[in-house]
């Protein structure tokens, strides 16, 4: 967390000094994740797992294959897959952990995406979430349940697209939807005026190989229809808009949604109600 507020408070230092170096500061700030410690009881349910690495490949940021830290508990035939958000880690999932646990016959997967967590790499993308999920799905062959948050439910959608999984039931909990006004939300954030966000943008285009519109998943959207997908949200929260929701749901209705209020975007994942609902759902398939 140190290190990003560095980062704004350069950004901010450097508002009147446009060139190559603000340019560098403003792609830090939104490709950078920043990281919390784990807490004693994430320690403690850390030392319960079974711990394994994957590679991915970073297309990206350093063009080499880089490792990611995957976690698991028991060792059931059900497989559950966790996916989390944008500046969080497998252990954010605590509380869903502890509870899925409990049920019978269940294999609970989840893992620190690149630049996330415990996983080394300075910075992260979108990409680098979905190869992670791709890798899991491709070391397990069947994942029954997949369960992602944020960023983490982008990812597992274009996941299971790209491999064409089967999964028994996806579920996606305040999913965002477009990355452009993602990142621009968070630019505002910072009072980084819309012109230098367009440089931005320009360069992110070029270091991509594809606008930062492309990222939106009321374009990319095309799972199989016979997958079940319930998707959870706040209508209040503030990181994916519900306005967006709401386009994204008029347009695959088959999507089963269910509102949690005054809950928010990062507390969602430990809602009482939420891991109630998911618990519930798992033991329906």
């Amino acid at each position: 967390m140190k290190t990003l507020k560095q980062i704004v408070t350069d950004i901010k230092a450097s508002a009147d000094e446009p060139g190559e170096s603000r340019n560098a500061l403003i792609r830090k700030f939104v490709l950078y994740s920043p990281k919390m410690p784990l807490r004693l009881h994430h320690e403690q349910l850390i030392a319960e797992a079974e711990q394994f690495r994957l590679t991915v490949y970073d297309q990206y940021f350093t063009q080499s294959d880089i490792l990611i830290n995957c976690f698991s508990w028991g060792s059931g035939k059900r497989k559950i897959l966790l996916s989390h958000g944008w500046a969080s880690k497998a252990l954010d999932f605590y509380e869903l952990i502890v509870e899925l646990r409990k049920l019978d016959d269940v294999q609970i997967i989840s893992f620190d995406a690149p630049g996330n967590g415990s996983s080394i790499s300075e910075l992260s993308n979108l990409i680098l979430y979905r190869d992670s999920v791709k890798a899991i799905i491709e070391k397990y062959k069947t994942i029954d349940f997949v369960i992602g948050h944020s960023l983490g439910a982008m990812a597992n959608i274009l996941a299971l697209q790209d491999v064409a999984l089967q999964t028994k039931l996806l579920i996606s909990i305040a999913p965002l939807i477009k990355l452009k006004e993602n990142f621009e939300q968070s630019l505002d954030g910072v009072l980084v005026s819309k012109s230098d966000q367009e440089i931005f943008f320009q360069n992110f285009e070029s270091e991509v190989n594809v606008s930062a519109d492309y990222f939106n998943l009321l374009n990319l959207y095309h799972l199989d229809k016979s997958i079940k997908h319930l998707l959870a949200f706040d209508p209040e929260d503030q990181i994916s808009p519900v306005a967006f929701l709401r386009d994204f749901l008029a347009a695959n209705r088959e999507i089963e949604s269910v509102a949690f209020t005054e809950i928010g975007h990062y507390k969602i994942i430990k809602s009482p109600e939420v891991i109630a609902f998911i618990i519930k759902n798992i033991e329906k398939v």
